[in-house]
């Protein structure tokens, strides 16, 4: 699918024209491949790098443009079970014409105080890197969210799904840190070649701001990944700490149901039921207490224990 977008008063507003100096293509076919090949001289393995999630950023130089491969997260969807995933980024930038290229239909326009007005084609590229970076901290976010809401959780839980979920965030983190990094190298590159670019001074000035914020969200993901990562073994050890707790239970349970069974099969053939003919009632009475005696007195102990913690 192709989109076109031109500049307006410092604005980027969707055109109609043919000629417009923006295209954004969605998940391009083959076709599509084909006329941005032959129209706009891009390289084959260039193109479908920003379509391949496993890519690297980078940045190349042609003799008529730059290719610019960057990370950035792929929108998560509830089929992803917590695992949010990184996708690729492709933006040729040409002396009078922008082409972006993505897997998936996102909106790449949505701005910012930062980019209130955008005066050039080398500025969207930066429009572009900043979305990017902006959605790597909301996805931050949400781990951070998931995590605090699974840790409360595997507290009181037995079942193995809250840690496989836990284990999927952890595995993401990795993911997010290793995008993060190398977006990182790709926005030293882009500061490198400012002048080469074309970028002017208030956009190399917002290219570095752009840097300072990615630096602060790596360190923030390689923050959330350490936690999550040192709190693996710890839920771990809940969750078995809880299962013995469990059985302690069942096993006092299980006692507590033989004891009287076993003081009767002792008793049954050999003591006077409780009938008339058979005379008082007092051996029974005895059987009785040995029964159930000390099932409630271990149950007036567990009592008194318990409240002697809870104070």
């Amino acid at each position: 699918m192709q989109k076109a977008y031109e500049l307006l008063q410092g604005k980027i507003v969707e055109s109609t024209s043919e000629d417009a100096p923006v295209l954004v293509f969605i998940n391009p076919d083959d076709n599509e491949k084909k006329f941005i090949r032959s129209q706009f001289n891009v390289d084959e393995h260039t193109l479908n790098s920003a379509l391949d999630p496993k890519e690297t950023p980078r940045l190349e130089f042609e003799p008529d443009h730059a290719a610019i491969i960057m990370n950035r997260p792929k929108s998560y969807s509830s089929e992803d079970q917590f695992e949010f995933k990184v996708a690729s980024t492709g933006v040729f930038l040409f002396s009078n014409r922008v082409i972006v290229v993505l897997d998936e239909d996102v909106p790449i326009f949505r701005g910012g105080k930062k980019f209130a007005r955008v005066n050039s084609l080398a500025g969207i590229l930066l429009y572009v890197l900043n979305l990017s970076t902006v959605h790597f901290m909301n996805h931050l976010e949400c781990i951070n969210s998931i995590s605090d809401d699974l840790e409360g959780k595997i507290n009181t839980s037995l079942e193995n799904k809250y840690l496989l979920y836990l284990f999927r965030l952890e595995k993401s983190l990795v993911y997010l840190v290793n995008a993060i990094h190398s977006n990182e190298r790709l926005i030293e590159k882009l500061r490198h070649n400012a002048a080469k670019l074309g970028l002017t001074t208030e956009e190399q000035e917002l290219l570095e701001d752009i840097q300072i914020e990615n630096n602060e969200y790596s360190k923030q993901a390689e923050i959330y990944s350490s936690i999550i990562a040192g709190l693996m073994d710890a839920r771990v050890s809940i969750v078995s700490n809880n299962l013995n707790q469990l059985m302690k239970k069942l096993n006092m349970i299980m006692i507590a149901v033989m004891w009287p069974a076993l003081v009767s099969s002792f008793f049954a053939m050999n003591v006077a039921l409780p009938v008339p003919q058979h005379g008082t009632l007092i051996p029974f009475y005895i059987c009785l207490t040995l029964a159930f005696g000390p099932l409630v007195a271990g149950i007036i102990y567990l009592r008194l224990k318990r409240n002697n913690i809870m104070e």
